[in-house]
């Protein structure tokens, strides 16, 4: 290889070294841009009406990962229904994942996001059997609003779930 062949390698090879980000290790730091536009979801989510309250925490459990805790309470004491949600960033993809004790094996039931813009993010898995879709859609007067629907029984469904920010 002559000189100019080693530069222009050289300067190839550090103009792709420097696109990446390192830790104080010498890590690469990587982005998780499709998980931070879910940043709105975070914290505890609240709705109260006369049959009891739906919760929905979020945490951050690490750079790829949101975790969540989704259940409904009767009487304040009677738990009716209980979900455990992941929101993982896998590649260029945000997987919402679902566990459901004595649904699925107890497996998680993933959704692909297909959606995302300003405070709206639509997951989908045509697969299962219901919900096809998931919705979380962050209101202007700061509420969150989540949607489920698809086809049960053979016809069109939806559940809303309107809930407010726990302070």
């Amino acid at each position: 290889m002559n000189k100019l062949s080693i530069s222009l390698l050289t300067i190839l090879l550090l103009s792709i070294v420097s696109c990446n980000k390192y830790d104080a290790n010498g890590n690469i730091i990587k982005d998780y841009d499709e998980l931070e536009k879910a940043n709105w979801m975070l914290g505890e989510w609240e709705k109260t009406d006369s049959l009891g309250t739906l919760r929905e925490i979020w945490e951050r459990l690490d750079d790829s990962t949101f975790v969540g805790l989704s259940y409904y309470i009767q009487n304040k004491k009677d738990t009716l229904h209980m979900e455990q949600v992941e929101l993982m960033q896998n590649g260029d993809h945000l997987i919402y994942s679902a566990t459901i004790k004595g649904e699925n094996n107890d497996s998680p039931i993933p959704f692909q996001m297909t959606k995302d813009e300003d405070s709206l993010l639509v997951f989908e898995n045509p697969k299962h059997e219901y919900p096809q879709k998931i919705q979380y859609k962050l209101m202007k007067n700061g509420s969150l609003v989540a949607l489920i629907s698809g086809k049960q029984n053979g016809k069109n469904s939806s559940e809303n779930y309107p809930m407010n920010k726990v302070k």
